[in-house]
């Protein structure tokens, strides 16, 4: 929030109960009402060059790692363990914002997000989300957008 407040970009902040642990992204949606297909997950994935690749889809979906492969430019695509997520984006499972992570990665965030006025997504700590126009995400994370969910 602190970034989006810095670069003047509109935002809507929610918040949902948790008990500390990250809670499914199907069942955050359920909690804040909001349509499974605005709410957006945030995945991290390691490409066959060794460079690491984030990936933002709807909560409802699941990743097409080889069209992730193709949008970020890679053969191939892995998600990174879970315990390697802190060090690599300096957030913790279920709390992983494409914004403000430890380092700027190529970003994809799947092509659907198009179809909304505004998308919800992590705002870097569990129970935290932010509203955002999805055309304020290449300013804030470089991201491009590509079809790279299962059946999209």
């Amino acid at each position: 929030m602190r970034i989006l407040e810095q670069k003047k970009v509109p935002y809507q902040a929610h918040t949902y109960p948790h008990g500390g642990a990250a809670v499914d992204g199907l069942q955050v949606a359920q909690m804040l009402g909001q349509d499974p297909g605005q709410v957006f997950k945030t995945l991290i994935t390691r490409g066959h060059s060794g460079e690491y690749c984030v990936f933002v889809i709807p909560v409802e979906k699941e990743l097409d790692l080889k069209a992730a492969a193709r949008a970020a430019g890679e053969k191939s695509v892995e998600m990174i363990p879970v315990k390697d997520i802190n060090k690599v984006t300096g957030y913790v499972r279920g709390g992983c914002s494409p914004i403000g992570m430890k380092k700027q990665y190529r970003t994809v965030v799947d092509d659907s997000c198009q179809h909304w006025d505004t998308v919800i997504f992590s705002a870097g700590k569990i129970g935290y989300q932010v509203e955002v126009s999805p055309a304020e995400l290449p300013q804030l994370c470089g991201a491009t957008w590509a079809p790279i969910t299962k059946n999209s």
